[in-house]
């Protein structure tokens, strides 16, 4: 995203005004990952209703907005819009954000939990997050079982990066009509 993790997360907002955490000076904690990381799905009543997946890496909290919010089904393939990078201190921010502020509307934790990467031939979530196909687990309240976000092909004028969130075929998904 930016040249420091949070840079452009920073300037959307006024933490004057918000009680969202503005996360380390340094834009965030680069922890070295042992075992599962941290992800949250933040339900965010802003312009319109959607949900924000959150998945820990590198010291932040990577984030796509889902409109219709995650599906158990996996024929579902859910939009998932790459946003910025959230501090991790944001897994845990439930409250409102101020009229006339970036997001304005209420925000509460609708999920919680531990993921991890599903690693293919890549061996990393880094890479194939730049290959735009990232299998992981997710071990949560709501969520779990294995998952995917891929990458779609950029349309002319798009600045905003689109993927879709898929469930995989497990044990923990919900077909329907099964």
């Amino acid at each position: 995203m930016s040249a420091m993790p949070l840079d452009e997360y920073r300037s959307k907002r006024d933490f004057s005004r918000t009680a969202e955490p503005a996360g380390e000076p340094d834009g965030g904690h680069r922890r070295v990952a042992v075992g599962a990381l941290s992800y949250v799905v933040h339900k965010h009543a802003a312009r319109n209703l959607h949900y924000d997946l959150r998945l820990e890496l590198d010291g932040v909290l990577l984030s796509w907005a889902v409109p219709k919010g995650p599906s158990l089904d996996p024929a579902d393939k859910r939009l998932a819009m790459r946003v910025e990078d959230h501090p991790l201190e944001y897994g845990a921010f439930e409250g409102t954000i101020p009229p006339g502020e970036y997001g304005a509307g209420a925000v509460i934790v609708w999920d919680r939990g531990t993921w991890r990467p599903l690693a293919s031939g890549s061996g990393s979530a880094h890479a194939e997050l730049e290959a735009g196909a990232l299998k992981f687990a997710l071990q949560g309240e709501k969520l779990t079982g294995a998952w995917t976000l891929v990458r779609m092909k950029p349309r002319p004028r798009e600045r905003t990066e689109s993927w879709l969130l898929i469930k995989e075929r497990d044990g923990h998904a919900q077909p329907r009509g099964e």
